[in-house]
C-alpha cells in the first residue's frame, strides 16, 4: 500500500508538465455558479443543517443547529474570483457572560486565477481533493444525517489548509483530470487514537514551523462512473526548531511525516446511486510523537464505506424531486497498529450501519431520517481518566435514531 502511493505521488508530479483542457465544477462550486455562468460581480449563497438525534442505549438526546455557512464571492474579472465561505458550528458561541460549545471560523477563503479557459490556479485557504466528501460536502449531496465516519475519523472533515493549488484535465484523454496542491502541514500534538489526525488539522489558523503538505488527484469521469485517486504527504512538527529539538521531533518541511493514500468511486444512473471509498494513513514517527505529546498517536489507520441507493421517485421526477432509500456499511480501524509506546484501544475499531431516507421536495432542501447500528471492540479500561459516575458510560453496541434538515442555495 505505500509502495502504490508512492508510485502515485510521483505520476501525478508528472502530470504538471502536460496539456490540459476543461476545467471540472464540483457540487460544492455550484454555490459560485454564479460568479460563472452569470454576469453578476458578486455572489451570495450558502447552506446549513439541523439534527436532533436519539441514543438508544443511554436513553438520551440530542438537538443541534449543526452547522450554517455563508458564502460570498466576488467576479474581479474574468481571469481573477474571489470565493469565501464563513461557518458557524452548533448555534451559539457566547451569548453575554455566557459561552457556547459552538465556534466561528472560515471554511475557505481563496482567490482563484484562470490561467486560460481549462487550467485554474487557486490560492489562499481551500479544501484539497481528497476523499468524497472534502470538495463536496454540501448537506444536500449526500445521504445520511451524518457525514459518512470514515470521512470525519480517518480523513478529516473538512479539512482545508493555506497554501495554492493547480486544476485541470488532460487532452489526450477526455475526463481525466488532475490536481495538485501544497499546503501547510499538520501539527502532531493534536493527534490521537480516538480521532486520528483530524485534530492537527491548522485550518488556516497561525502556526509556527515550516512543515509543509502535499497532495495529489486523479480525478475521472467516464459514462456513469466518477473514479477518483488521491494521496497526500504532509510534515506534522508544527514547531519551531529549537522547539523541535527540545522535544525530540525532526523539524524541516517533512518532518515526522504523515501519509493518506485513498481510491473512491461513484455510480449514478436512472435512479441508482452506488458509492465506495478505502483509505489508508501512516504516521512513521508516531513513538516519537507520542514521547513528545503523550497523545496516544497510532502509527497506521484504514476503513472503507459502500453505500446503495435508489430514489423511487425518478421514473416520474428525474431527479427534479427525490425519495431516496439508502443503506451503507462502513469500517474503521483507528488502531490498525500502534507503537511499542502506545495503548490499544478496541473501541477504535467500529463497524457501522446505517439505513434511512433523504427526501429532497425540490432542489437544495432535504429532509432526512437514518438509523446507524455502531458495534465496537471493549473499552480500554486504562484510558478512563475520569471514573464512573462521572464517566459517560460506553456500549459496544448501540444504536442511534436520526433526523435532519439541510438547505443549499
Amino acid at each position: 500500500m505505500k509502495l502504490k502511493f508512492l508510485r502515485l505521488s510521483f505520476f501525478l508530479l508528472t502530470v504538471l508538465s502536460m496539456n490540459a483542457s476543461a476545467q471540472i465544477l464540483t457540487q460544492e462550486d455550484s454555490l459560485a455558479a454564479g460568479l460563472i455562468y452569470k454576469q453578476q460581480a458578486t455572489v451570495i449563497a450558502g447552506y446549513g443543517e439541523a439534527k436532533y438525534s436519539i441514543d438508544t442505549k443511554r436513553k438520551s438526546a440530542e438537538a443541534s443547529l449543526k452547522r450554517v455557512v455563508l458564502f460570498l464571492g466576488h467576479k474581479f474579472n474574468n481571469k481573477i474570483s474571489l470565493f469565501t465561505e464563513l461557518e458557524v458550528e452548533d448555534a451559539l458561541v457566547a451569548n453575554g457572560s455566557n459561552s457556547g460549545i459552538g465556534e466561528i471560523s472560515m471554511e475557505q477563503v481563496f482567490l482563484k486565477f484562470n490561467l486560460n479557459p481549462n487550467t485554474y490556479l487557486v490560492a489562499g485557504l481551500f479544501l484539497p481533493r481528497i476523499g468524497i466528501l472534502n470538495e463536496n460536502h454540501l448537506p444536500t449531496t449526500f445521504n445520511g444525517v451524518d457525514r459518512p465516519f470514515l470521512e470525519e475519523q480517518i480523513i478529516p472533515s473538512t479539512w482545508r489548509e493555506v497554501g495554492v493549488g493547480l486544476y485541470g484535465q488532460f487532452k489526450q484523454i477526455q475526463g481525466l483530470n488532475y490536481s495538485v496542491s501544497l499546503t501547510n502541514g499538520l501539527n502532531s500534538e493534536g493527534f490521537s487514537s480516538a480521532n486520528g489526525i483530524g485534530g492537527g488539522t491548522q485550518l488556516g489558523q497561525a502556526q509556527n514551523g515550516t512543515n509543509l503538505g502535499f497532495n495529489a488527484a486523479l480525478l475521472y469521469y467516464v459514462g456513469d462512473f466518477r473514479l477518483q485517486a488521491s494521496g497526500y504527504i504532509g510534515g506534522s512538527t508544527a514547531k519551531e526548531k529549537r522547539v523541535a529539538d527540545s522535544l525530540q521531533l525532526n523539524s524541516g518541511a517533512f518532518g515526522n511525516p504523515v501519509k493518506l493514500g485513498e481510491i473512491d468511486a461513484q455510480y449514478s444512473n436512472a435512479g441508482i446511486s452506488v458509492r465506495g471509498i478505502a483509505t489508508i494513513v501512516n504516521i512513521k514517527n508516531a513513538d516519537a510523537i507520542n514521547r513528545a505529546f503523550a497523545n496516544n498517536t497510532p502509527e497506521t489507520m484504514y476503513g472503507g464505506y459502500a453505500e446503495l441507493g435508489y430514489d423511487l421517485l425518478y421514473p416520474a421526477n428525474k431527479g427534479t424531486k427525490s425519495f431516496i432509500l439508502f443503506g451503507r456499511y462502513e469500517y474503521v480501524n483507528l488502531n490498525a497498529q500502534i507503537p511499542s509506546n502506545g495503548l490499544e484501544n478496541k473501541a477504535n475499531e467500529k463497524n457501522y450501519i446505517v439505513g434511512g431516507f433523504t427526501y429532497k421536495p425540490i432542489r437544495g432542501v432535504a429532509i432526512k431520517a437514518d438509523y446507524v447500528r455502531r458495534i465496537t471492540g471493549d473499552f480500554n479500561q486504562a484510558l478512563i481518566v475520569t471514573p464512573f459516575p462521572q464517566q459517560v458510560p460506553y456500549f459496544k453496541n448501540d444504536g442511534f435514531v436520526n433526523l435532519g434538515v439541510a438547505y443549499n442555495f
